[in-house]
C-alpha cells in the first residue's frame, strides 16, 4: 500500500495532497493554511516531502535537504515541461 500512495504521488501529486488532506493527518505538522495552499498550487512534491520531512521528527540534515532539492527540481521541471509544450501549441 505505501508504494500505490508514492507511485500516486508521483503520478498526480496534486490527487495525492487531496487524499491525504481529506482521509490522514499527514498536513497536520505544518502549522496554518497558506504554505499547503501554496504548495498545492505551484510546488505539490515538494509540499508532499517537506510534509513527510516534517512528519519524521528528524533534524534537517544533507541528506533530507537533497531529498527537498529532488522534489523541488522535479517540480520546477514539470512547470517548464508544460510551459514549453504550451508555447509549441500556439
Amino acid at each position: 500500500m505505501p508504494c500505490l500512495l508514492a507511485l500516486l504521488a508521483v503520478a498526480f501529486p496534486r490527487v495525492a495532497i487531496v487524499l491525504l488532506w481529506l482521509f490522514t493527518n499527514f498536513f497536520s505538522s505544518i502549522h496554518g493554511i497558506i504554505i499547503p495552499i501554496l504548495g498545492f498550487i505551484f510546488l505539490p512534491l515538494t509540499l508532499i516531502v517537506y510534509a513527510y520531512l516534517l512528519n519524521t521528527h528528524q533534524p534537517m540534515g544533507p541528506i533530507q535537504l537533497v531529498f527537498l532539492f529532488i522534489a523541488l527540481v522535479l517540480d520546477l521541471g514539470l512547470v517548464h515541461r508544460g510551459t514549453v509544450a504550451q508555447r509549441r501549441r500556439v
